[in-house]
């Protein structure tokens, strides 16, 4: 899996220091939810999603690559996904996601560009 898949876009918009948690996160097809949790740290970035009632407060966690704009005067992301890949991603597992490699790797593995959405690559 490549590293990059942790990393902001340089054309998102992203400002290392800004909280995003409140912030709506919007997919390629509709709102999803709102960021929880996030991460600005150099190969491991990331923003935690919470979903809501939309799939029963599920959380997910979307590398920061997915990230493909942020506007901060509407407090609003916008990802590279559609709701149908949020919704079937992993779920996010607040206890393992920072110690847990294998957990690190098929998440990083459902999000890297051209990898089957749903399965590590």
């Amino acid at each position: 899996m490549s590293e990059y898949v942790w990393s902001y876009k340089s054309t998102s918009g992203h400002l290392a220091g800004t909280d995003l948690r409140g912030y709506k996160v919007e997919a390629i097809d509709g709102g999803v939810g709102k960021v929880d949790k996030h991460s600005d740290e150099v190969g491991d970035a990331y923003v935690v999603v919470d979903t809501g009632i939309w799939i029963f407060g599920k959380e997910v966690l979307l590398p920061a690559s997915t990230v493909i704009r942020i506007e901060p005067e509407e407090k609003q992301i916008y990802v590279d996904r559609t709701r149908e890949q949020i919704k079937n991603a992993p779920e996010f597992h607040r206890e393992k996601h920072l110690e847990d490699a294998v957990y690190r790797e098929e998440l990083g593995a459902y999000y890297t560009p051209g990898a089957p959405f749903g399965r590590p690559a």
